[in-house]
């Protein structure tokens, strides 16, 4: 009896361990540029229809609520019109999502990223700006502001600089700016390890007026 328990509880712990170890290297959940392409997808399908496709469902909360596999890392302006899984018709448990105003990155906007390709298998960073985006406008309107909000336009002002004098909308070129610029933060300062290498990071632009994210070049 004494055995068979030794050997059961070695059993266990052997378990215990290789779900651990799998919990810290997953394999990706989707490539890079298969994430992409379903996020471009969903955007054409949130655009050009009347009705969501990927609506919450009891099933789909219950299927998540144990393991999380997103697919794509998200970091978005905290503008009440931009939610990613709505703008990209995506479903619980399908985005990893970041958001603050401005769609700055910080320390924790990083930590949450580095945690989401590490432990979750994402492998594709999209930085989703918005056109006529406050945090961009307020910005562009002074390079100081009251309160904590000075921390937005102060991280801003770099994308200021670089729109001025560039032809066409100020804030549009700024927000576009920001993102870009965003995205080259997470490239630089992100700590990927070993997935580094499957790891895309790209920006994009969604449009109020029309739902249509307009993606850069990365």
């Amino acid at each position: 009896m004494r055995i068979t328990f030794n050997v059961l509880a070695i059993i266990a712990c052997s378990s215990i361990v290789a779900l651990v170890l799998a919990a810290e290297h997953p394999v990706a959940s989707v490539s890079a540029d298969a994430a992409l392409a379903k996020l471009k997808e969903g955007n054409l399908r949130f655009a050009s229809s009347d009705v969501s496709q990927s609506k919450p469902t009891a099933a789909r909360r219950a299927e998540t609520a144990q393991a999380q596999h997103p697919f794509a890392i998200v970091l978005g302006c905290a503008d009440s019109r931009t939610a990613p899984e709505i703008v990209f018709d995506q479903n619980i448990g399908d985005l990893f999502v970041v958001r603050t105003a401005g769609n700055l990155v910080d320390e924790h906007a990083l930590g949450s990223i580095e945690y989401a390709v590490d432990h979750l298998g994402a492998r594709l960073i999209v930085v989703l700006g918005h056109t006529r985006c406050g945090a961009v406008t307020a910005a562009l309107a002074s390079d100081t502001a009251p309160g904590h909000v000075q921390s937005l336009v102060r991280d801003i002002q770099p994308a200021v600089k670089a729109a001025k004098g560039k032809d066409g909308n100020v804030t549009d070129l700024t927000v576009a700016e920001n993102a870009r610029l965003m995205a080259a933060k997470i490239r630089n300062e992100a700590s990927l390890g070993e997935f580094a290498k499957e790891v895309r990071i790209i920006s994009g632009v969604y449009d109020l007026d029309t739902g249509k994210v307009e993606w850069a070049k990365d």
